[in-house]
């Protein structure tokens, strides 16, 4: 009965792994494949390297969190190891459906706090420190996204042109059996390669700190129940090679689903994106907190495209219409290549083209830039789904008290 309890734990894990991966690297990569400067084969590489490698640093404190200090160790076993994993692969299940990206560290949390609550042994002082970062680092990726939106990202885009023409950046030559670099490759320019360079290098970073908060979820309830033994290394490596096994196959496919939305979201947004949420999650995975990469992610998009909707207007215009009850929408530029009126006068401002605040473009609406509904779909989500997991945890582990 263990053996078969221990293959089931094992292939959920695995399971719950490679559907993190799946998504993960298209996240973290989706801008490299998408603007030609990597293929898929490399990024599903470079993404398993790295998620590895903060599974197995940053990551251990993430999985003792969630398989030990939410509730005792002492109260898991496979029983419930596999229930929790349950309820992680059904919050999977729910994103997918609902196009909405719903946190499998905030499912894995409720789940096992679900369990805590119905045994009467869970850690409140633990659970509340984790929740409360939930409401925290959503809102200073939208903070620290909305201020770079509204007053940093024209004039970073005014000034650096993140696009790749698809040509080869390098040329190289054959010795023997190996081919080495001799210089750049013919119209290509040292810019372009830098650029390119940054882009790959924020998508290993992005993929670090993926690993250091998700290797937890696929393997934390195995941690706890001492399945594998007390060591990390069984685990980081189950965890580490279903994220793996995601990015080398179901990860394609979302690697094109981003590359072809680059429209959308230009490659240098993606970029600060990706930048303030991996460095969010990694400072959370190095305090031993479980978060939601895609959550934070996703907040610092709205932030980012709701601080430039409101660069066609200035503080004072904002505190007025406060004052006097108006709700005018704000209309923006979307990057800093686009015109402004200038005081009456149609043709680029003087900073490289940059739109001054306060100035409106007529072709740009906010909705461009910010959906208020998306945002409040999203959010409602990602209170719900864990929300759903506690209460289903907590009343199948009243009827059926399998922790010990």
């Amino acid at each position: 009965m263990v053996g078969l309890l221990l293959v089931a734990g094992v292939a959920v894990a695995v399971f719950v792994g490679f559907n993190i991966g799946g998504s993960s690297t298209g996240v973290a990569f989706g801008p490299a494949v998408g603007s030609n400067v990597t293929t898929k084969v490399t990024a599903a590489f470079l993404m398993s390297v790295f998620a590895l490698i903060g599974g197995g640093t940053l990551g251990r404190g993430v999985i003792k969190t969630m398989g030990g200090k939410i509730v005792a160790a002492s109260h898991f076993n496979l029983a419930a190891g596999v229930v929790v994993l349950f309820f992680v692969g059904v919050a999977l299940l729910v994103s997918n459906l609902f196009g909405v990206p719903a946190s499998t560290s905030m499912t894995a949390v409720g789940a096992i706090a679900g369990m805590g609550f119905a045994g009467g042994f869970l850690k409140w002082e633990q659970i509340g420190e984790i929740v409360s970062w939930w409401f925290v680092s959503p809102i200073i990726a939208f903070w620290l996204a909305a201020v770079i939106g509204r007053y940093a990202y024209p004039h970073l885009s005014a000034r650096f042109d993140i696009e790749r023409s698809g040509d080869p950046l390098v040329a190289w030559k054959t010795v023997g059996p190996i081919d080495i670099p001799t210089g750049l490759a013919d119209g290509a320019t040292y810019g372009e390669l830098a650029s390119s360079g940054l882009v790959v290098i924020i998508g290993c970073y992005m993929a670090f700190s993926a690993g250091a908060s998700n290797v937890a979820n696929a393997v934390a309830p195995l941690y706890g129940a001492n399945a594998l033994g007390s060591g990390f290394a069984p685990y980081i490596i189950i965890g580490g090679g279903a994220i793996s096994l995601g990015a080398f196959t179901i990860a394609a496919r979302t690697l094109e689903t981003v590359g072809s939305d680059l429209t959308e979201l230009p490659i240098l947004a993606a970029l600060v994106v990706e930048l303030i949420s991996a460095s969010l999650i990694g400072f959370l995975s190095y305090i031993d907190i479980p978060a939601s990469l895609a959550v934070t992610s996703t907040m610092a998009i709205v932030g980012l495209g709701w601080g430039r909707a409101t660069r066609s207007k200035t503080v004072t215009d904002v505190a007025k219409q406060a004052v006097a009850g108006s709700d005018d929408s704000p209309r923006s530029p979307a990057d800093g290549s686009e015109r402004a009126s200038n005081g009456g006068r149609e043709g680029p401002s003087p900073d490289h083209g940059v739109t001054p605040i306060g100035d409106a473009v007529e072709d740009v609406r906010t909705s461009d830039l910010y959906d208020a509904r998306a945002t409040g779909r999203v959010i409602v989500l990602w209170v719900l789904t864990p929300s759903i997991a506690s209460a289903a945890s907590y009343l199948l582990f009243t009827l059926f008290p399998l922790y010990r």
